[in-house]
């Protein structure tokens, strides 16, 4: 074992690990008002706080702490006047102690809805230094385009903290029995426009999407032994794949090029991890082991770093090039370990453990690959499985029990904000994609 692998131990894990570097801003966000659209002020001035503060980015000021006028446009805006929240340091001292102050209208013009948004840095001297942000946005005359321009004006203020990927537009993909079958189902990140992508009437399991988000990977007994399957995102109609005769052909894993798949498969006897072209042609063993292995994870960096779960033993998390050399085992033999997931960036896994449980008893926990730190962030609030990173590196998707049935929650990647995605029927495996 590696020097690296042998320092693994519980420990902090830098703050780095999840896009926060020091003090988070402290965001006021006002709620807007619209002329000719206040009837759908609601839904934005939710969504865009839900957004703001479901990014883990900000410490969002409580309204209750606001001055007693509020700005909605720049004009509003004095150096210094007697009425008070007028005036950015009156935002910026207690007791609302905000750095920055999001504010702005929404109007109807010309059938459509108009949004005029506002971010402005309290903490600077005068007017023209404080003005980061004037966006204007346009969406249909309706909640759904006051909800859209809200998620808009969200996505561009977490843009300009977080310098990471966006959640916008991503899409989550998961396994639903709520149609009588467990079939492919896919949703928007935060749960909306949940609809079902196959129909084959049969068992489908841990599907997988593209680093593309045009097509997913799974497994099927739909033909009756299990099988991978590969359909179109947007479709759902049936890609190529050719699976080799195999009583087991299943976990399948793109490569960061979208030119190959991982997977395992029985072909051999035990099942062992394979690679093959991306419609199944030209595929070769890579592992030779005495054991199981399955769940293979090509890293998103670096495609000569692939992660996987085999024993022997109880199933532990192991890691080996991509031609399956340099076999290590990452996490340490207590318990069982299962379901990696790389992080964007390819620094850091999620997994889900037993560790100091009960024999399964599952939770979700993240390590730093190169220090082998780790946290735990879910705490044995029934099982926590198939933690799978978001776009964004600072969310998790994972499949709960806590509430009865199996559920898709969310959370940050340092176990806040824990938001429930999925009620009807029992769903799992989710998985996080672009659109």
């Amino acid at each position: 074992m590696s020097a690296a692998l042998s320092a693994f131990g519980q420990g902090k894990i830098e703050t780095t690990v999840f896009g926060q570097n020091g003090a988070k801003p402290a965001l006021a966000v006002i709620d807007f008002k619209g002329t000719g659209s206040q009837q759908y002020m609601a839904a934005f001035n939710s969504t865009l706080f839900s957004d703001l503060q479901n990014s883990g980015l900000f410490e969002m000021v409580s309204k209750s702490v606001f001055p007693l006028n509020n700005p909605q446009r720049p004009e509003d805006l004095r150096p210094e006047d007697n009425r008070q929240g007028f005036a950015l340091q009156d935002w910026q001292g207690a007791p609302t102690k905000a750095s920055h102050l999001a504010f702005g209208y929404t109007a109807a013009v010309n059938g459509a809805l108009a949004l005029y948004a506002n971010l402005y840095d309290t903490r600077q001297p005068n007017l023209q230094a404080a003005q980061l942000m004037t966006p204007r946005y346009s969406g249909s005359l309706d909640e759904a385009g006051a909800i859209k321009v809200a998620h808009e004006f969200a996505n561009d203020i977490i843009q300009k903290f977080g310098g990471a990927a966006s959640l916008l537009g991503s899409r989550i993909y998961y396994i639903s029995t709520r149609g009588g079958f467990d079939e492919v189902w896919v949703m928007d990140w935060d749960g909306n426009n949940q609809k079902q992508l196959t129909n084959l009437k049969s068992l489908s399991i841990m599907p997988t999407v593209s680093p593309d988000g045009s097509r997913i990977a799974f497994t099927t007994y739909a033909k009756g032994t299990p099988r991978i399957m590969m359909i179109n995102t947007d479709t759902g109609r049936p890609l190529p794949f050719y699976n080799q005769e195999a009583s087991l052909n299943t976990t399948p894993s793109f490569t960061p090029d979208g030119k190959q798949i991982y997977y395992a498969s029985s072909a051999a006897g035990l099942a062992q991890i394979f690679a093959a072209n991306i419609d199944g042609q030209g595929f070769r063993r890579i592992t030779h082991r005495d054991a199981i292995c399955v769940e293979p994870k090509v890293n998103p960096k670096n495609g000569n770093l692939v992660l996987f779960v085999s024993g022997p033993g109880a199933q532990q998390i192991y890691r080996m090039n991509a031609e399956g050399a340099d076999v290590q085992r990452v996490t340490n033999g207590e318990g069982e370990a299962s379901n990696p997931s790389w992080s964007p960036d390819g620094q850091k896994m999620a997994f889900s453990w037993t560790r100091g449980y009960a024999k399964g008893e599952w939770n979700v926990f993240v390590m730093d690959i190169g220090s082998g730190q780790y946290i735990q962030l879910t705490h044995g609030e029934g099982k926590n499985e198939n933690p799978v990173w978001a776009p964004d590196g600072r969310h998790l998707v994972f499949t709960s029990t806590r509430s009865g049935r199996p559920q898709i929650y969310t959370m940050l990647a340092d176990g806040s904000q824990v938001k429930q995605l999925t009620q009807q029927g029992s769903n799992r495996y989710p998985v996080w994609g672009v659109k």
